[in-house]
């Protein structure tokens, strides 16, 4: 990806927002994804943009329950705001992450628990948390 930060750049000294992809080399809507996700990430300079082969970065990655691809992770500090799969069109991540970067700071805590099952992505989503551990 176009000048990103590195992994343990990403873990020690985080940016206000975090947007994961969890794929997989083998997997061909992955690897035809992948270009779109590195153009968007070209787009918000001020955003950790991280690819994660579940695969090859199964030591720290392989304990998120990844159901189908691509599986999109995307975090406002701490707050998990969005955990799932996205069509495999860039329009609709982009679309998501803009409603995102709208919202304060109060309002995305506010939906980051808002539902049981965003209040699960706390624990079972927090990348940053599993970067700082791996």
């Amino acid at each position: 990806m176009p000048e990103n930060r590195s992994v343990d750049l990403i873990a020690s000294e985080p940016l206000e927002f975090l947007v994961v992809c969890l794929c997989a080399e083998w997997c061909e809507t992955c690897r035809n994804y992948r270009a779109g996700f590195e153009a968007l990430s070209a787009q918000y300079p001020d955003t950790d943009f991280l690819w994660v082969d579940i695969e090859d970065d199964a030591a720290w990655a392989g304990d998120f329950d990844v159901e189908n691809f691509p599986t999109i992770v995307i975090q406002r500090g701490e707050w998990v705001l969005y955990a799932g799969i996205v069509l495999p069109q860039h329009a609709h991540l982009q679309r998501q992450f803009e409603m995102f970067r709208a919202q304060s700071a109060a309002e995305a805590r506010a939906y980051a628990t808002a539902t049981e099952e965003r209040r699960g992505w706390q624990s079972t989503f927090n990348l940053r948390a599993a970067l700082r551990g791996r």
